[in-house]
């Protein structure tokens, strides 16, 4: 799968970009047939603690699924993303195409 990954209004390091990409990897275990994907991981401007966003955004043949979650990690938003995915996924598989 051909993954890009994008961090705005701050850099990214190199554990969490390892992180996100062991994360989205998962999802080909699912369903194989995954084109390419897209995560952009930002700053939300909020006051509070839970203001570090994950989006995740995978084409596979036909469709384009999307998750966005909003934690106080990015490591928690981007497994909560995963997992809305895995479901989005799994709902897929299951309708035969």
């Amino acid at each position: 799968m051909d993954l890009q990954v994008h961090s705005l209004h701050f850099d990214a390091d190199k554990k969490l970009l390892e992180f996100v990409n062991l994360k989205v990897a998962k999802l080909e275990t699912f369903f194989d047939h995954i084109i390419s994907g897209e995560v952009i991981l930002k700053l939300d401007n909020a006051a509070d603690a839970e203001n570090k966003v994950a989006e995740i955004k995978i084409m596979i043949p036909g469709k384009e699924l999307f998750a966005k979650k909003q934690c106080k990690s990015f490591e928690e938003a981007t497994d909560l993303a995963c997992e809305a995915l895995r479901r989005q996924v799994d709902k897929h598989k299951g309708k035969g195409q």
